[in-house]
């Protein structure tokens, strides 16, 4: 054999013995296959289980480390963070109540269709069943509440199921994914290398619409005399703000947002009805209960949304679009059922509606919906010496700019900044809409600022839901996130006492609260904070907190004190139709005594 033929030789064993992985820990295995995700922030909170990966993660120092207060806020943090970036939020701690403290995230994200990889520590697998310390079934718990979830057997299996974590979390309709490893699996030695490719027997999310589908859609559009656009969350997710303007803007038909669609269509456009619902516009509820032809793209249509269900748009033939077929149908029958990502099918009815000779006058329809809007308009009543908790997002309105992240609470707060704040683009509100979380907003305002620092985050919360998660401030100081908390304080569960007041003729079972001062918790925290009173101090104040949190790198909390009597208008009495709501006039109600 020669010389150069020997050398050859040597270079391709070389080159194979470089192209096989090295031998390394199940825990460095996780760190390499995050890094191979682009995974640049974990958050989360370590334990005995799940030490072995944090020491890789220590060791390797590239993906930087929240932690979190309390596992519940490091999932609502990584929520905030996907909801921003679009990206899977990665939350990662230990066996047993570090992993059942997961479980209100998790629930949220499915709920909400947020892409989240939580990877959670495990005894090891000798111990499994052995009900041995801080064990628990993470897979058993997390089954309903997770798209997919792995209970790994051997370090060999780390790459793999990793990378189909986030290809399953971010693909299709987006939600979580549990990877649990058991100690021995983290600590033990493996070879495997990263998947080049996935290919996930049974999986296949759909994309493209089905043309003769989309036909049939076009077909109820043309014919249509009272069309309207009902668009969801769905939207978001797919980054279909665009297109859904567009086509929006092609047909001049009015556009009716949910709570989790807000955003995906300016809400100061002309054709821009607001959000349906529950407490939704009166003019929204009406045009979605006497159209005959409703273009459904991304969105459940839940209860908070249809109300009683046999009464829901009666004479509306349904065209529904969703990613998720099993969504279809579920709650409202649909004439034309297209299953597919909301972008290309929107694209495709776009390009459908432009070989159109004439778009339909619409005028006769439009001109009912303006007198309902003249006659159902949002408003409330001003007093002289109370803070009106609508003038409060009011005011922010006018403050922020239109890159500006809201996130909320659950309850009346919530309802007031889906209802007083103009939205115009898509990620600007992170909120809990299905499984309706109180506690959300800290931590998710947390998680959207380290996503987008360069941007303004405002956390509109409740003194109920704050008290939720208000450990997370803390988490706020240490790393020194700047975000304005500002506390709609009505000393209540303002949205349970509001049921009361109306339904359960004023007993206010275990509805009233007396919150600590908020102002000086966060002091006590290391936050800034201060307190609001009187109308006349509240532009002042939040200008101050805003400048404030920036200077100073610091989380500010504003403790404003809002009339405890003011309500959510409209509302749909619960298990009532949308067509019948109590109208958006606090006068039309006897106040209390």
């Amino acid at each position: 054999m020669s010389t150069a033929t020997k050398t050859k030789e040597k270079e391709a064993k070389e080159r194979q013995q470089a192209r096989r992985p090295r031998k390394r820990s199940g825990a460095e295995a996780v760190v390499e296959a995050l890094k191979a995700q682009g995974v640049e922030l974990i958050f989360g909170m370590t334990g005995g289980a799940i030490m072995p990966v944090y020491d890789a993660l220590y060791r390797d120092g590239s993906i930087r480390h929240i932690i979190v207060g309390h596992e519940q806020g490091g999932a609502h943090m990584a929520e905030g963070y996907a909801k921003v970036t679009g990206r899977p939020g990665v939350v990662m701690t230990t066996s047993g109540p570090g992993a059942t403290n997961l479980t209100t995230g998790l629930a949220d994200a499915i709920m909400d269709s947020v892409p989240l990889v939580a990877i959670t520590g495990q005894v090891p697998t000798t111990l499994i069943g052995n009900d041995a310390f801080q064990e628990t079934d993470v897979r058993g718990i997390t089954t309903p509440i997770t798209k997919h979830n792995y209970l790994l057997k051997s370090p060999h299996d780390v790459p793999r199921a990793i990378a189909e974590a986030f290809y399953i979390a971010g693909s299709g309709r987006p939600g979580p994914v549990v990877v649990d490893i058991p100690k021995d699996v983290s600590v033990g030695a493996t070879d495997a290398s990263l998947p080049q490719r996935l290919e996930l027997p049974g999986y296949k999310p759909p994309y493209e619409g089905h043309p003769r589908q989309v036909q049939r859609a076009l077909e109820l559009l043309r014919n249509a005399e009272r069309p309207v656009i009902l668009a969801g969350g769905g939207v978001i997710h797919a980054e279909a703000a665009d297109e859904l303007r567009e086509l929006a803007e092609l047909l001049r038909v009015p556009v009716v947002s949910t709570l989790m669609g807000l955003g995906n269509f300016p809400r100061d456009h002309r054709l821009s009805l607001g959000m349906p619902g529950m407490h939704g516009t009166g003019y929204a509820n009406l045009a979605l209960h006497y159209c005959d032809v409703m273009l459904c793209v991304g969105t459940r249509l839940d209860d908070r949304i249809t109300g009683k269900l046999d009464e829901f748009a009666p004479q509306a033939r349904v065209i529904h679009i969703d990613i998720d077929a099993s969504e279809i149908g579920k709650n409202v029958p649909a004439v034309v059922p297209i299953v597919g990502h909301a972008k290309p099918v929107l694209k495709a009815l776009i390009e459908g509606v432009k070989r159109w000779d004439s778009i339909p006058d619409w005028t006769p329809w439009w001109g009912q919906i303006e007198r309902w809007k003249r006659e159902f308009p949002l408003r409330y009543r001003e007093k002289a010496d109370v803070i009106a908790p609508q003038r409060v997002i009011e005011e922010l309105d006018e403050l922020l700019d239109d890159d500006a992240i809201i996130t909320t609470g659950v309850g009346q707060h919530q309802m007031w900044a889906a209802q007083y704040y103009t939205f115009t683009r898509p990620r600007t509100l992170l909120t809990s809409g299905g499984l309706g979380t109180m506690g959300f907003g800290l931590p998710a305002a947390i998680g959207a600022k380290l996503a987008a620092p360069e941007r303004t985050v405002v956390c509109v919360d409740g003194d109920g839901s704050l008290l939720m998660t208000i450990q997370e401030l803390a988490t706020a100081v240490n790393y020194r996130v700047p975000i304005l908390e500002v506390v709609i304080n009505n000393c209540a569960l303002g949205m349970v006492k509001q049921w009361q007041h109306l339904f359960f003729e004023r007993r206010y079972a275990e509805s009233l609260l007396k919150p600590p001062p908020f102002d000086r918790v966060a002091q006590a925290f290391g936050a800034l904070g201060r307190r609001v009173e009187r109308p006349e101090e509240l532009p002042g104040a939040l200008k101050w907190a805003l400048r404030e949190a920036e200077a100073r790198r610091l989380p500010v909390v504003l403790d404003v004190i809002v009339d405890p009597d003011e309500r959510v208008f409209p509302m749909v009495p619960p298990g009532g139709a949308n067509a019948r709501f109590i109208p958006s006039d606090p006068q039309e109600l006897e106040p209390e005594g």
